[in-house]
């Protein structure tokens, strides 16, 4: 295949969308813009398809969604890190969204997410995987994050979060009220007119936490001593 690469730039620091608090900023994110190639990955499907036809679309996004995270995850773990979510937003230009967590628990900072960028740099370009040009981003989940795992969902119960489901569940696709806790097959919350509702995993859309000041408490960092 044809490839054609452009000069490597970095830009770190602070993301648009960070938060500052009284805490400390709740997001951090590094950008870096990795290769210029003609023509489709090797092995990738077509990323665009139909406009008019968006459940396809989005059906071929979610399938290369899932062969990014799986490309991306044994690097991650052997570096000490977690993925929590890997997604493809863009057109003329796509960008690779990868979200992660220290394995440790420690807050991410900007120094991981170069050291994490560099490393997925270069196994995403062995995979060739995404047609045409793209970027990698590589950021925290920052406060008010997403539900992906079981795990998140138990680590965050009591707190309120909205999510969507692919299909309606109970006559309806959305839903805000507090996280009650996941299995390895569903997750389950407290709806805001006192209901529960069970979400299968495989069905949830996207789901992520609200900022409250409960949350913002919750996450807060101890202040250094020193």
């Amino acid at each position: 295949m044809a490839r054609q690469q452009t000069s490597s730039q970095q830009t770190l620091g602070q993301h648009p969308d960070a938060l500052a608090t009284p805490f400390g900023l709740g997001y951090v994110s590094c950008t870096i813009i990795l290769r210029c190639v003609t023509g489709g990955g090797l092995n990738g499907p077509p990323f665009f398809v139909l406009d008019n036809d968006r459940t396809l679309a989005d059906r071929t996004n979610e399938r290369l969604e899932t062969r990014l995270a799986a490309a991306v995850a044994p690097t991650l773990v052997g570096m000490g890190y977690e993925s929590v979510r890997v997604t493809l937003i863009g057109r003329d230009r796509l960008t690779v969204q990868v979200m992660a967590d220290r394995a440790d628990g420690a807050p991410i900072a900007v120094a991981d997410c170069e050291s994490i960028s560099r490393a997925l740099g270069a196994v995403l370009d062995v995979a060739d995987l995404i047609p045409g040009a793209w970027t990698l981003e590589v950021s925290s989940p920052g406060i008010d994050r997403p539900l992906t795992r079981p795990k998140d969902w138990n680590r965050f119960a009591g707190h309120l979060a909205r999510a969507e489901s692919v299909t309606p569940i109970d006559g309806r696709k959305r839903f805000s009220g507090i996280v009650l806790g996941a299995d390895d097959s569903a997750a389950r919350m407290q709806l805001d007119d006192g209901t529960e509702v069970v979400l299968p995993l495989h069905e949830i859309r996207r789901a992520k936490l609200v900022l409250t000041d409960a949350l913002i408490a919750a996450t807060a960092q101890p202040a250094p001593t020193n």
